[in-house]
C-alpha cells in the first residue's frame, strides 16, 4: 500500500481495451464473496428445515425419523455425503515415530486457494505484469482490491458474527478463515507496494518518494504494521502469551487503519469506514449484552449478587485444577456453549473462555478451569489460600466468594438430537464439551417421555423429542482420578437411562473410559508416541469444563478429589516392585484396544500402577469441613491398589486401560445406525486427526448414501488451541 493517490480520482475510469475500472472490480470481489456466503446460508436453512422434520417424525413415532426416504431428501443426502468426504479429507505424514503431521483438511484448503485465485485474477485481469507502462496500472488496482477485502477481514473476527448467524457457525469456527483473508490481504498489498516500487526503481526514485511524500510514508507505514500483525498472529506468538497477543492486536488494528485511512483517496475510505461500523457494531451488542447479564438492577437473575456480577466460589481439584462455580447464572445456555470469564480482583482485565458442562436445568454454572499460566494459575491459588484456612461458615460467604464478570454464551453446534445414533469421544478434559451434549440428549429422552406420558405441547413448538436411538461415549483419560470430575453426572446418565428403558424406551447409552497415563493428554507441548494419535502438538492454555451436583447429593455422598503426590515412601517402594504387565515389558495402558469386547475383565484396568500418583484417592469431608486444614486429607486413607479404582464401580460404565481404536469403534456405531449418525470429538489434535481420517475412510468404505443403504454421518470436531 505504498501509493494509491490520485489528482482526479481512478476507481471510475476505464482504462481502455475493454479493461474493467478498479470500482466494478471491487464489485465483483463483493458479488462472489457474497454468493459464497449465502450458498452457506442457504445449507443452514436446509439443515434447520431438516431438523424441523426429524423432530416431527420421532413425535410420529416414525421408526426411522433421521433415515430419508423420498427422492429429494435422498439426492440432498448423497450431495451431502460426497461434500464431507471431500472437505474432511487430509493426508497424514509420518517421519519418524515422534515426528508427524497431518495436512490441513481438502474443504478449508479449497476455500482458502480459492479466494487467492479470486483475488489474484481481479489482480491482474487484462493487465501484463511483464509490461512495463502497466506497472501503475497494477498498482493502483492492486490498492482498490486491496482495501476491498476489508470488511470481509473484520467481518470474519466478531464474536456477535454477522456471518456466522447466516451461516449458522460460531466465531470460533470463523477465526481460521479471518487469518488467511488477512494473510491474503497482505500478499494483495505487497503486490500494490511492489509494482510501484519497481515503476519507481527505473528512475531510482524510492527513497525520495519514501523521504518526501506522505502518501507513501503513510502506506509504507500500512504495510510494516501489516506485516507485524500477520507475523504476530502465528500460533507460536498465540501459544506464548495470548494476553499479550490480543492487546498489541487490537492496538496494531486501530494504528493499521488509521495509516491507511490517510493514504487513501477520498472516493474509496468508504471501506475504511465499513469495516469501522462492522467493528463498533460488534463491540456496542457485545458491552450491551454484558452490560445486562452481569448488572443486578437489569437482570433478575443476578438480584440476589453483588451490583455488578454474578458470585462465584472458586475450589482447589486434583491436578492443578480449579473449580469455579456460580449459582443461579445470569443467562441460559445450550450444551457445547462456551463463555468469557473475567475476575478482576483476582486476575485484572483478563477475559478467559471457557466450555460450559453443564446444561440449565443443573440451576448452577461451575468451570474446571487447568492452571497453566497468567490468570488460571492465579485462580488456582486463591483456591489452595482459601482451602488451606480454618473458615467459618460467615467467613467463606465473605472470603470464599468472589464478583466475576461474564460474556456470552458463544458457540453453535447442530443439535445432536436430530441424528440416529451419536459418537462422542473426548480426550481429557475435552469430555467437558461431549458429556454435556451426551447429558442434553438424556434430557431430551425424558421432556419426551414426560410430555408423552401428560399429553402436551408438539415438538414442532417445543422441540423438546429426541430422534437419537442410541449414544455411544468414550473419554481417554491420563489418570483414572480424573473420572472423579464427572462420577456423579455419568452415574446419573446411567441410573436415567436404565430407568427409561425399564418404562418401554428404545434408548441405550454405552460409555467407556480408557487410561492411557500419557503426558500429552495434558501438557501442550508433548507428542504422544504411537501410531494411532499422531500429533499431540497443539495446547491450550486454559481448560473449561462446568460439572453440576446438588447440595442434597455432596452432603449425602461428599464428591471425590484425587491427592496428587501424596503417596507415602512405603507405598512406592510397593508400586516401584512392578513396573510393567505385558511380556514385552511395556504396560498394558499404552496399548492400542482394537476390540473391547476382547479384553479380559481381569485386565481391564492396569495391573502395574505405573503411575503411582494415581494410586491414592482421598474422599471429601462435607460441604462445611471442606475448607479445613489440608493436609488432614492426605492422611485420611491408606495407598492401596484398590484405592485408585474407587468411583469406577459403575457396572454401566466400561473402564480400561490402553487407548481406544476410534476406526473400530466408529464403525460399530454405524453398522447398528439406522439414519444419519453424529460423530463428535474434543481433545488434542492428534485424537482429532485420527477421528476425523476414521470418519473419511469410513464414509469412503462404505460408500454412504450411494446405494449401499450405509447412512450419513456428520462429524463435529472440536481441538485445544488458540
Amino acid at each position: 500500500m505504498a501509493h494509491m493517490h490520485m489528482d482526479h480520482g481512478m476507481g471510475g475510469m476505464s482504462m481502455g481495451d475493454g479493461i474493467p475500472s478498479p470500482f466494478y472490480l471491487q464489485k465483483m470481489y463483493w458479488a462472489v464473496v457474497g454468493t459464497v456466503i449465502g450458498c452457506a446460508s442457504l445449507v443452514n436453512l436446509y439443515n434447520k428445515f431438516l431438523y424441523r422434520q426429524r423432530m416431527l417424525a420421532a413425535f410420529r413415532k416414525d421408526p426411522l425419523p433421521a433415515k430419508p426416504r423420498a427422492a429429494l431428501p435422498s439426492i440432498m443426502a448423497t450431495i451431502t455425503a460426497t461434500g464431507r468426504e471431500f472437505a474432511w479429507a487430509s493426508c497424514p505424514f509420518v517421519f519418524s515415530k515422534r515426528v508427524q503431521w497431518t495436512s490441513p483438511n481438502l474443504g478449508p484448503v479449497s476455500l482458502v486457494v480459492a479466494e487467492m485465485i479470486l483475488v489474484l485474477v481481479l489482480c491482474f485481469y487484462k493487465l501484463n505484469p511483464q509490461d512495463q507502462w502497466k506497472w501503475e496500472d497494477i498498482g493502483y488496482r492492486t490498492g482498490f482490491i486491496a482495501v476491498a477485502q476489508l470488511p470481509l477481514t473484520v467481518l470474519l473476527a466478531g464474536k456477535r458474527n454477522i456471518i456466522g448467524w447466516l451461516t449458522g457457525s460460531s466465531y470460533e469456527r470463523l477465526n481460521w478463515l479471518h487469518r488467511w483473508i488477512s494473510r491474503i490481504l497482505f500478499l494483495t498489498v505487497t503486490i500494490h507496494m511492489g509494482f510501484w516500487f519497481v515503476n519507481w526503481a527505473r528512475y531510482d526514485y524510492i527513497d525520495v518518494k519514501l523521504t518526501t511524500d506522505p502518501i507513501t510514508q503513510r502506506g509504507f507505514a500500512a504495510w510494516c504494521i501489516l506485516l507485524w500483525i500477520v507475523l504476530s498472529s502465528l500460533y507460536p506468538v498465540r501459544a506464548f502469551n495470548y494476553e499479550f497477543f490480543v492487546i498489541q492486536h487490537i492496538i496494531t488494528f486501530a494504528g493499521f487503519f488509521s495509516a491507511v485511512y490517510l493514504h487513501l483517496p477520498q472516493e474509496v475510505k468508504v471501506w475504511i469506514w465499513l469495516p469501522i461500523g462492522f467493528f463498533i457494531f460488534d463491540r456496542v451488542l457485545r458491552a450491551i449484552a454484558t452490560i445486562f447479564i452481569n448488572a443486578s438492577v437489569l437482570n433478575p437473575r443476578t438480584r440476589h449478587s453483588g451490583a455488578f456480577g454474578p458470585k462465584a466460589t472458586f475450589e482447589a481439584l486434583s491436578g492443578g485444577t480449579t473449580r469455579i462455580s456460580i449459582k443461579n447464572p445470569p443467562f441460559r445456555w445450550k450444551a457445547g456453549q462456551h463463555v468469557f470469564l473475567t475476575c478482576h480482583k483476582l486476575a485484572p482485565l483478563q477475559a478467559h473462555p471457557f466450555t460450559i458442562a453443564s446444561i440449565p436445568a443443573d440451576g448452577r454454572l461451575e468451570l474446571l478451569v487447568k492452571s497453566k499460566s497468567g490468570g488460571t494459575r492465579k485462580f488456582l491459588r486463591h483456591a489452595k489460600k482459601l482451602q488451606s484456612l480454618p473458615l467459618t461458615s460467615d467467613d467463606l460467604r465473605q472470603y470464599h466468594e468472589q464478583s466475576v464478570i461474564l460474556e456470552g454464551p458463544y458457540g453453535r453446534i447442530r443439535p445432536l438430537r436430530q441424528f440416529d445414533s451419536v459418537f462422542l469421544i473426548a480426550g481429557s478434559s475435552g469430555a467437558t464439551f461431549t458429556i454435556t451434549l451426551m447429558r442434553d440428549i438424556v434430557s431430551c429422552w425424558w421432556k419426551d417421555k414426560n410430555n408423552r406420558s401428560c399429553g402436551f405441547a408438539h415438538p414442532a413448538f417445543t422441540f423438546q423429542g429426541a430422534a437419537t436411538r442410541f449414544i455411544r461415549f468414550i473419554w481417554v483419560i491420563k489418570l483414572q482420578s480424573q473420572y472423579n470430575w464427572f462420577r456423579s453426572q455419568l452415574s446419573d446418565i446411567a441410573a436415567d437411562v436404565g430407568q427409561l428403558r425399564q418404562q418401554g424406551c428404545d434408548v441405550e447409552v454405552d460409555m467407556s473410559i480408557y487410561v492411557t497415563y500419557d503426558d500429552s493428554l495434558g501438557s501442550a507441548n508433548t507428542s504422544m508416541e504411537g501410531p494411532k494419535f499422531p500429533d499431540f502438538s497443539h495446547g491450550k492454555t486454559e481448560e473449561m469444563t462446568t460439572m453440576q451436583t446438588s447440595m442434597k447429593e455432596i452432603e449425602k455422598q461428599g464428591s471425590d478429589v484425587v491427592s496428587m503426590n501424596s503417596m507415602s515412601s512405603s507405598s512406592r517402594t510397593q508400586t516401584d516392585a512392578v513396573t510393567s504387565c505385558e511380556p514385552n515389558g511395556t504396560c498394558c495402558c499404552m496399548k492400542t484396544i482394537e476390540d473391547e469386547g476382547e479384553v479380559p475383565e481381569s485386565r481391564a484396568r492396569c495391573q502395574c500402577h505405573c503411575n503411582p500418583d494415581d494410586i491414592q484417592v482421598v474422599k471429601d469431608k462435607p460441604a462445611s469441613n471442606q475448607l479445613t486444614n489440608q493436609s488432614s486429607d492426605a492422611s485420611s486413607t491408606t495407598p492401596t491398589a484398590e484405592a485408585d479404582t474407587k468411583g469406577l464401580q459403575c457396572p454401566e460404565i466400561a473402564v480400561l486401560s490402553g487407548r481406544p481404536q476410534p476406526h473400530n469403534l466408529i464403525r460399530k456405531m454405524l453398522e447398528q445406525a439406522s439414519g444419519e449418525s453424529a460423530v463428535v470429538v474434543c481433545g488434542p489434535q492428534g485424537l482429532v486427526d485420527n477421528v476425523r481420517q476414521s470418519v473419511v475412510a469410513l464414509s469412503d468404505e462404505r460408500a454412504v448414501h450411494k446405494g449401499t443403504g450405509a447412512q450419513g454421518i456428520y462429524l463435529h470436531t472440536e481441538s485445544f488451541g488458540y
